[in-house]
């Protein structure tokens, strides 16, 4: 009910106001040269099936964004920012989205320091060499899909030759992705053996801040004719808590990934190869059973239009687990085993409709060898040039409790959401 009332209100007192706030954006803009945009919105969920470690309301929230960029003739400074309200763990708060100077020191040269959003690589809702902070917690309670991508305070330097580009990326300190902690999702707890919750949130070791602590990535890309070709590397830390210390605290283990992509038109549509070995540098060759392994992983993908104004991509993800017997072999009686070799496939379609202003996608991973599943289906409708109405859900389906999806599974929800952007 509460999210209803707040529906109603944004449309009565928002609606009248759409002239005000084009006259606003003109004014700042003549007499500061800010350019402003933004949204408010609402978006409600609610679990489908019962989860006895979580609250039935998946999602409940307002969020404001205001979006400022001001450009100085040297360089272009940007604020992104929320202010929300959320009534699913009674918190009313802020958070930046970006706050960044990008300028050029040279005719080849440009750098953008600050908070930032950062990303590379080639694969769909897959990442490999995209070493960057993620919220898949957002993701998977119906959040906008900008939100996958969290902020990094960063400093990113591109350089550009006839030969190839470079970017390159420091980061001070290292900032980790967003992982399933409990606090909105249960997950499954490997030390008892069952799935947990917001009473089962594990401890985690503090980082070193003191300049150990910082992360490098760095891409060197060119176009030869059609084809992008990219190399990568990275030198960090596993983005989520890849191990654990002896007296059960979460750790960050130290993590160098190295890699490449491929980019090419392809019977009529688009195809895309990425890999990249990940060497797990605390890993002892396989031989810690409380840390991630090496892992090679592997990306293919292919796009086209199968049809009027529909749009179709299939994805193959594979990772195959390095010193897999060392591994056996350090295992703990009664721990469940993880695969030498996980796939994972993915397809989405993407159909619009109504002269573009529907828009019916569907994304899904299937992975055969854990026997498990997530689907997000998902309709959107822009009512006018302000207005968008969504409506989807988030679907997990697994055989087993232990494996990534399945986990899940009584986190399966629905949700809508109302946006009005300025």
């Amino acid at each position: 009910m509460k999210i209803l009332k707040t529906i109603l209100c944004i449309f009565i007192f928002v609606q009248p106001a759409q002239a005000s706030m084009d006259d606003i954006k003109d004014h700042l803009y003549a007499t500061t040269g800010i350019d402003l945009a933004g949204f408010i919105e609402t978006r409600y969920g609610m679990r489908t099936q019962n989860d006895p470690h979580q609250k039935d309301e998946s999602l409940a929230e307002v969020r404001l964004q205001v979006d400022l960029a001001k450009d100085l003739d040297w360089g272009v400074v940007k604020l992104k920012g929320d202010l929300f309200h959320d009534e699913v763990t009674f918190e009313t708060g802020g958070e930046f989205r970006e706050f960044s100077l990008l300028f050029s020191p040279l005719n080849n040269m440009d750098i953008k320091l600050g908070q930032q959003i950062l990303t590379w690589g080639t694969g769909d809702m897959l990442f490999i060499n995209d070493l960057f902070p993620k919220d898949w917690q957002a993701f998977f309670i119906g959040r906008d899909d900008e939100y996958l991508k969290a902020p990094a305070n960063a400093v990113k330097t591109s350089l550009f030759y006839n030969t190839a580009n470079i970017d390159f990326i420091y980061t001070p300190t290292f900032e980790p992705s967003e992982y399933i902690s409990g606090e909105r999702l249960s997950f499954w707890n490997p030390l008892n053996g069952q799935l947990g919750g917001q009473n089962d949130q594990f401890g985690l070791e503090k980082r070193n801040s003191t300049g150990r602590d910082s992360e490098y990535a760095l891409r060197i890309f060119k176009n030869v004719g059609s084809i992008e070709l990219a190399l990568y590397g990275y030198h960090g830390f596993w983005k989520t808590p890849e191990g654990m210390t002896t007296n059960y605290r979460l750790r960050y283990p130290r993590l160098s990934v190295y890699g490449g992509s491929l980019r090419n038109q392809l019977l009529g549509g688009i195809g895309h190869l990425e890999t990249g070995y990940y060497y797990s540098r605390q890993s002892d060759n396989g031989k810690d059973p409380l840390t991630r392994n090496d892992e090679v992983r592997f990306l293919a993908g292919f796009e086209r239009e199968i049809g009027k104004e529909l749009t179709a991509s299939v994805q193959y993800y594979l990772e195959w687990m390095q010193d897999y017997s060392n591994y056996e072999n350090s295992l703990a009686p009664g721990t469940t085993k993880k695969d030498e070799y996980r796939s994972v496939l993915t397809l989405r379609l993407t159909k619009l409709l109504m002269n573009q202003n529907l828009t019916l996608s569907f994304f899904g991973y299937y992975s055969p060898s854990d026997d498990d599943a997530y689907l997000r289906p998902k309709a959107q409708y822009k009512m006018t040039d302000n207005w968008r109405l969504e409506a989807g859900g988030n679907i997990f389906i697994g055989k087993k409790l232990h494996t990534f999806f399945g986990q899940f599974e009584d986190n399966s929800n629905a949700y809508m959401g109302l946006r009005y952007n300025y």
